[in-house]
């Protein structure tokens, strides 16, 4: 049995269709369809099936998911012990954050990693999906939340501080009320305290504009539509934004850093931690 038609029956069991198990495997669509023909071809029997979902899982084929997904992980396993066992500060580094800590708080930290050692080619990966470390989806990973996955050695670098900004041209706000106030929601974080903690400054403030991207927040505000909360690796690094002085702090946000046990030993990743622990840490 192909371990290559394996790993299409798996993206294919967790995506529902073969278009979206082809763009996670980096292959083509009918690709993706002849391995999925082969791999039912060589176990005579139907896998998957049709649904209003999309193709879900036959009997036969949840029969052998379990052992697929052991030797998916025996695969990763290998890989990132081999990945880790070299001391070459070379080869490709991933790290995974959020969309507006990789736009404004690492390219300093990458430039620097990147003069620092150039035979090392760095991908950032960004965005709200948390990246899974123990499926090489990343080799490191900042999250303002802790790892909770087996296997992942972590460390809490700092805490992220947030001010209140607005455009200059905008009266400064008086606490309290907050009638003629237009504010500013984050949607990426609705469990944070952030978004309670302005209200609560502005109870009866209206709420103009809700994005889950930062960097979308910050320029509207710039524009003077309104106040906004903003880490301030944001707020500081916009000139054309003013922050407010309100009479206390906004609530900040741990930062995390994490990366898989395997990969201990692997000697760009190591360069790239001591580096960030230098320039992030408390």
């Amino acid at each position: 049995m192909n371990w290559d038609d394996l790993r299409v029956f798996l993206s294919i069991a967790r995506s529902y269709t073969l278009g979206e198990a082809a763009r996670s495997l980096g292959v083509s669509h009918p690709t993706v369809g002849r391995r999925l023909q082969a791999l039912e071809q060589a176990v005579g029997q139907k896998l998957f099936q049709r649904s209003p979902e999309g193709l879900v899982l036959t009997e036969e084929g949840e029969s052998v998911l379990a052992l697929a997904e052991q030797m998916e992980e025996s695969a990763l396993a290998v890989s990132r012990r081999l990945s880790g066992s070299t001391g070459e500060i070379s080869g490709h580094l991933r790290i995974a954050s959020s969309d507006w800590f990789g736009a404004w708080a690492l390219p300093a930290l990458i430039a620097r990693y990147t003069r620092e050692h150039p035979a090392v080619t760095v991908d950032l990966l960004t965005g709200s999906r948390l990246a899974d470390l123990a499926h090489r989806e990343a080799d490191v990973a900042f999250r303002v939340v802790p790892f909770d996955q087996p296997d992942i050695v972590q460390r809490r670098l700092t805490t992220v501080r947030f001010g209140v900004y607005s455009a200059p041209s905008l009266p400064a706000p008086e606490e309290g009320n907050g009638e003629g106030v237009t504010i500013f929601e984050d949607l990426a974080t609705p469990t944070y305290p952030n978004p309670d903690w302005l209200r609560s400054r502005f109870p009866n403030a209206r709420v103009a504009f809700r994005s889950n991207n930062r960097t979308a927040q910050a320029r509207l505000a710039a524009e003077g539509e309104g106040l906004v909360l903003l880490p301030l690796s944001i707020g500081e690094k916009s000139p054309e934004l003013r922050r407010i002085t309100l009479s206390e702090e906004p609530p900040g946000r741990d930062l995390w850093i994490g990366y898989h046990a395997d990969l201990r030993r692997l000697a760009r990743l190591r360069a790239f931690l001591e580096l960030a622990i230098e320039v992030l840490a408390d």
